[in-house]
């Protein structure tokens, strides 16, 4: 089972965003880096740049905390809220997340390790879109 050392350090991302909605693809390039957090949390740090279509190319960042815990991994909001959590093995299932009236539910696959990706599948009234990250070092 992966554990946080194993996660640590600087992370190039590679991420495309298909909107069922708008009808339109987004790519992101860039960079994530876990760091050591208080209480056992790693602190999750991405950057990058991000276009929709012949859109402008947007900066855009995010920042949570992975809590490890003797069975699973808790995503957390910078502020703390729960995201989901997941168990890391090769390759699982997170639990879903409610943002109003919109799904989010992640799959992490760690199955070609130290190359991963996380896939979120996001649905609802006001949201249709996939979510594909690539990891490497």
């Amino acid at each position: 089972m992966l554990g946080a050392t194993d996660l640590l350090g600087r992370w190039q991302i590679r991420r495309q965003i298909d909107d069922r909605y708008a009808k339109q693809r987004g790519v992101f390039h860039g960079t994530a880096v876990f760091r050591d957090g208080a209480a056992g949390q790693l602190c999750y740090v991405e950057g990058g740049k991000i276009r929709f279509g012949v859109g402008p190319v947007l900066r855009a960042t995010r920042e949570y905390r992975w809590h490890f815990l003797p069975d699973k991994v808790a995503v957390l909001f910078d502020d703390g809220r729960l995201l989901h959590h997941f168990v890391p093995a090769e390759q699982c299932d997170s639990s879903a997340h409610l943002c109003g009236s919109d799904l989010y539910k992640a799959i992490y696959d760690f199955r070609h390790w130290p190359l991963w990706e996380a896939v979120w599948q996001v649905s609802g009234p006001r949201k249709n879109y996939t979510l594909t990250s690539h990891f490497s070092k």
